[in-house]
């Protein structure tokens, strides 16, 4: 055991659970900022100067002479019509979050079916992470068709018990694991909710990521909705931002719910740059990056095998994006001391994100496949998998 890590040790005792946790995910941050391999690197690893470097190659993506946007025109207008082409829709707008973009859409199209009422997964986005915003801010009201970790079927939307205007997919479904159904059950839950009236809108802030599961285009992924909301910093790694594209009357108004919602932002060309970056440099690659994570993924089966743990999942046992989950029957806390420790004492992050607890004895991680994870082999995985093993406590072994 490292000097650091002892002291570390020795002083958890003394602190809060808030304080164990912020100190962790410190050292967390630290060991990744130092580490020679990793899977990823997002923009929260990086400094500032780092970020601003990223821009470096701008004038490829836009002409700077122009003069800088103001209030959504100029180089702003030029990413909304790049994503449009993309998606194969009449428009786009950009917004400064996806949380207002979808709170728009869904909005706006309540307004358009009479029906406030929205039908979503009851692990979405918006039940999750968005504190009730459908609800206390759009008067939306969310009705959950399914809470079984993965997307709703055909059957439950056309039986479901109650009307509804809207149908919201997220795809891929982050917290179920980055899942995603099969080509055949997307179209026939879209049929399902078409037969009931209702518009389907894909929350599809990961989308970008999913043609390779699907083996289609992203113009006919999201020709199946009636509208899109794209993000562009979760794969793309750019400053911030998202679109949603659909309709071209349906994305005027939103651009009027926009300017509402607080929205309109006097200039945004240093996200907006970055997101065209994103879109020419990550865009193309990530089905480089969904095609390895499914050898890390394979890897870490076998290294966890090899090394003797009583269980594990990988989930899904073949990723459908470049992002995947490992549950190990372990505590929590003890697998993110193992992990962080693993990375400040071999420079190899192989647990990048914190452990949740997903039941007694057993805890959950998400794993991230980018640029960097190409560099690892499979041999290169099961190594780190010895390592972070060894460092777990004995009893708990």
């Amino acid at each position: 055991m490292s000097d650091t890590a002892e002291q570390d040790e020795q002083a958890t005792g003394q602190l809060s659970d808030e304080d164990r946790r912020s100190r962790l995910r410190e050292r967390r941050l630290a060991a990744h900022r130092g580490a020679r391999r990793v899977f990823a690197r997002f923009g929260f690893h990086k400094t500032l100067r780092e970020r601003l470097a990223e821009l470096g190659g701008a004038e490829g993506l836009y002409d700077l002479d122009e003069l800088a946007d103001v209030y959504g025109d100029g180089v702003v207008e030029a990413l909304e019509t790049k994503v449009a082409g993309l998606l194969g829709t009449e428009a786009a707008a950009f917004f400064p979050t996806g949380t207002m973009a979808q709170q728009v859409a869904l909005r706006c199209w309540a307004g358009r079916t009479g029906n406030p009422t929205v039908a979503l997964h009851a692990l979405s986005h918006p039940e999750v992470h968005e504190r009730n915003a459908f609800s206390e801010i759009g008067g939306l009201r969310p009705v959950r068709v399914t809470g079984e970790p993965r997307l709703p079927t055909a059957a439950e939307v056309r039986d479901f018990e109650e009307p509804f205007g809207a149908l919201m997919l997220e795809l891929p479904l982050r917290d179920a694991g980055f899942v995603l159904p099969s080509w055949e059950e997307l179209t026939e839950v879209v049929a399902a909710a078409r037969e009931r009236d209702a518009v389907v809108h894909f929350d599809g802030a990961r989308l970008w990521e999913s043609t390779v599961h699907f083996g289609r285009s992203l113009e006919e992924i999201a020709g199946l909705a009636d509208s899109v909301y794209v993000s562009f910093y979760k794969s793309l790694e750019a400053f911030g931002g998202a679109a949603l594209a659909g309709p071209r009357e349906l994305v005027e108004e939103a651009k009027a719910w926009r300017h509402r919602y607080g929205g309109q932002v006097f200039q945004q060309f240093p996200t907006v740059l970055s997101a065209l970056a994103g879109l020419e440099r990550e865009l193309p690659r990530l089905p480089e990056y969904v095609a390895h994570a499914r050898v890390v993924a394979a890897a870490l089966r076998e290294g966890f095998a090899a090394a003797g743990v009583p269980w594990v999942r990988v989930h899904p046992e073949v990723p459908h994006t470049h992002d995947f989950r490992v549950w190990l029957p372990y505590d929590a806390d003890v697998l993110a001391e193992a992990a962080v420790r693993a990375a400040e004492e071999t420079r190899s992050v192989l647990f990048g994100s914190a452990w949740d607890r997903g039941g007694p004895g057993l805890a959950v991680t998400e794993v991230h496949v980018r640029s960097p994870g190409l560099e690892w082999t499979a041999e290169d995985v099961k190594s780190a998998v010895a390592e972070f093993v060894a460092r777990l406590p004995e009893e708990v072994r």
